[in-house]
């Protein structure tokens, strides 16, 4: 279904659900997600029952989950054909479109009002691409005028509507579906509402309007796909540019995502910062629509990254649970939270179900493998086919004249380096065969003819069982995170290479069936590689499942230093990275890499190490009396604020007690001073400067009191100065006052 004009014309189309067959370990992940989480999420989530849905049931409330979670769920049958997962989505299905009202509306009656006093579109966008799915799959004549009647109710909404919460920031998925129906009814009215979508969107165009990670995944494509209609090539550069910008300032580090474990933050870019699950699987779908739009091979191997690397790293072997957020380093998944690396309060790397902890992303998560599989193949606007990404599947479509014809794809790639393309058909047809080359692929050959560009076309008359034999060099090679402290990251073809440490997990509640998981590091991980790193290869016999420690086909080997100031803070969190190339005299050790995505602990941006190179200092191991898990411990010892109204560690929500804050400096020192800027929130909150504080210092095991004269003063520091002691491990006590919280922006010894 080509773009009708005026619509630009776009290289490539996705082919109908059910037109790809994915085999081999694709079909694996694909099987142990229709026995796992997104499969049976419906029998754990509260958010599932049919019959207390109000997207069943319009007197009911409902909101995002329904339609994350049946989008995947849905296209999870029509990728596997599994019997029970589509028949529970047509009962999901029908049971929806029962609900459109006469104006157009569907769904939940409280959110037509639930947005100062107008409709939350968001939570229909998901829901759209749930709906179009079923259809290309089915042909459903009740879709079209449904969508049709939708729309047209859209359409009709003030300017300001479409200026509000979540969708103002996602109204790219709702011009998609414009397009998709435009394109089967040619009704222009749709043209209008895609004018008055992008003029109530969130502008993408002018910059990053909003830097929530799952927000930015979906909405930096939204100008790309407004200007297929504008046809202004500022539209398709502003997408380039979001993208650009994005992964400049947070994408820092191995594994195709950036630094978003709610919203990305300045000062927060190291590779134990994560990326949410639902950040991952909106990216990959931002990839996939991106190629098609534009056919640039550079957002089809961002795909992959993702798919390869952190998609399989977020979900533990057996894809029963997830967390909610996944990091290139990280070396214990634990459920607690963590006062300084993430920005949300709760625990967030632990493996569970988590319905109501994680919510969004384990009913998100589920259309990345089924989206991707439908992706693997793409149709052509010269009535051909392209291998777009590849995994062992076969492909049937009409080609050519009109031909059906069935070509299988034969690889165990991203882990092997040959892809191999057999034609069934019955009768000899001509038609363009387009096979990507991967910019990574330096000295790809196409049937032993070195490939040129980033697309080869073959277009001949083809026979019964005609091959294409692809040859992807996969070398080693290694990346330098110059602006991430000059960190070093090991890929092999498309997958990227971490530090196999040895896992124990840790059942810490749930049930047998859906066990909540932590999981621990049973052996060193903090390991630099050497300035010029040598690799060795080792083929192992695959397991059932490539990403698993176990069944891992391809490791490499190399050597490495330990590097002993590289530890987890007090919350067991791996530490921030410092300059490389680091010193150490650790003896050399030699040291197993394993694909990202086969481990659920990592170190993925590795420290360089030299003998001339630079020392790393132990870091302040910073503890609390208490602190309040929206605060951060570390935030005090790391920069001046602008005022005391800039919150970041606080004891809230207590009030009246005495709490303090404690450094241990790691070596001892002679300190003559503290200085404290304290938190105060006058006329929003409950916290204010404390009654008193003092210094103390710990003595062998008796804490020593500072005697001098301490200001407890807002808005800016607080300097005691002292006669000097020599210690390692100081805090700061405070008496808060009777009815108020207090808190610390900054605070330093010296």
């Amino acid at each position: 279904m080509p773009n009708r004009a005026p619509l630009r014309p776009v290289p490539f189309q996705k082919l109908p659900p059910g037109a790809i067959q994915p085999s081999g370990w694709l079909a694996q992940q694909l099987d142990l997600q229709v026995k796992g989480l997104c499969g049976r999420y419906d029998e754990i989530s509260d958010f599932l029952v049919y019959e207390t849905n109000g997207w069943v049931d319009p007197a009911q409330g409902a909101w995002e989950e329904l339609p994350y979670w049946l989008r995947g769920f849905g296209d999870l049958g029509y990728v596997t054909g599994d019997t029970g997962v589509l028949t529970r989505t047509e009962r999901w299905i029908n049971g929806i479109l029962g609900t459109q009202a006469a104006d157009g509306w569907f769904g939940p009656e409280r959110l037509r009002t639930s947005l100062e006093g107008g409709p939350d579109f968001w939570p229909g966008m998901p829901l759209l691409g749930a709906l179009r799915s079923w259809f290309e799959f089915t042909g459903d004549e009740r879709v079209v005028p449904f969508m049709s009647r939708y729309l047209a109710f859209q359409n009709t909404q003030p300017p300001e509507v479409f200026n509000r919460s979540w969708g103002a920031f996602r109204w790219g998925d709702n011009i998609d579906s414009a397009y998709w129906l435009y394109n089967r009814t040619g009704d222009e009215w749709l043209l209008d509402l895609v004018h008055k979508m992008h003029a109530g969107s969130a502008d993408y165009v002018s910059g990053i309007p909003n830097w929530h990670n799952v927000n930015l995944a979906q909405g930096f494509r939204e100008p790309l796909q407004y200007g297929l209609l504008a046809t202004d090539p500022k539209y398709a550069a502003a997408t380039y540019r979001n993208y650009a910008m994005i992964m400049e300032l947070y994408g820092q580090f191995p594994g195709g995502g950036f630094a978003g474990d709610e919203n990305s933050r300045p000062g927060f870019g190291d590779p134990r910062q994560g990326f949410e699950t639902c950040g991952i699987a909106e990216l990959m779908h931002s990839f996939e629509m991106l190629t098609r739009f534009t056919g640039d091979t550079v957002w089809t191997d961002r795909c992959e990254e993702l798919a390869f690397n952190a998609l399989p790293a977020s979900y533990d072997p057996l894809q029963q649970v997830m967390h909610y957020i996944t990091c290139a380093n990280s070396v214990q998944l634990d459920d607690r939270a963590k006062h300084g690396q993430f920005e949300n309060p709760f625990a967030m790397q632990a493996f569970k179900y988590g319905v109501r902890q994680y919510r969004c992303c384990p009913h998100n998560y589920g259309m990345a493998w089924p989206y991707y599989a439908q992706e693997l193949w793409l149709a052509t606007t010269d009535n051909g086919l392209a291998a777009s990404m590849f995994a062992a599947s076969k492909v049937t479509a009409k080609v050519g004249d009109g031909t059906v014809v069935t070509v299988v794809q034969d690889t165990d790639y991203p882990f092997d380096e040959t892809v191999t393309l057999t034609v069934q058909t019955t009768s000899a047809v001509q038609f363009p065969l387009y096979v990507r080359i991967p910019g990574w692929a330096e000295g790809a050959e196409v049937n032993g003819q070195r490939a040129e560009g980033n697309w080869v076309r073959l277009d001949r008359i083809w026979q019964d069982g005609d091959q294409v034999t692809l040859t992807l060099p996969m070398r080693i090679s290694t990346r330098v995170w110059t602006d991430n402290q000059n960190s070093v990251s090991v890929d092999r073809g498309p997958l990227t290479y971490s530090l196999a440490i040895a896992e124990r997990y840790e059942r810490i509640g749930g049930t047998d069936e859906w066990p909540e998981l932590a999981v621990y590091p049973e052996s060193p991980w903090n390991y630099g590689l050497p300035v010029d790193p040598t690799f060795e290869v080792v083929r192992r016999e695959a397991g059932q499942d490539p990403f698993t420690q176990d069944g891992v086909p391809v490791a490499l080997t190399t050597t490495g230093q330990r590097i002993p100031q590289w530890e987890t803070d007090t919350e067991d969190v791996v530490g921030l990275l410092q300059p490389s190339p680091a010193r150490t005299a650790e003896p050399v050790e030699q040291i197993a890499l394993i694909p990202m995505g086969a481990a659920r602990l990592r170190v993925t941006s590795f420290p360089q190490v030299d003998a001339d190179g630079k020392e790393w200092v132990y870091r302040t191991r910073i503890t609390a009396s208490h602190v309040n898990d929206g605060d951060s411990l570390e935030a005090p010892d790391k920069r001046r604020p602008p005022s005391s109204s800039d919150p970041r560690f606080t004891w809230w929500d207590r009030r009246g007690t005495i709490e303090w804050i404690q450094y241990d400096l790691r070596t001892p020192r002679d300190l003559s001073t503290a200085s404290v800027y304290w938190y105060d929130d006058t006329g929003s909150g409950e916290c204010r400067v404390p009654a008193s504080w003092r210094v103390l210092w710990l003595d062998g095991d008796a804490w020593r009191p500072i005697e001098t004269t301490y200001e407890v003063v807002p808005d800016r520091l607080n300097t005691a100065t002292f006669p000097p002691v020599h210690a390692q491990v100081v805090r700061v006590e405070a008496t808060l006052q009777p009815t108020f919280s207090a808190g610390i922006l900054s605070l330093a010894f010296s």
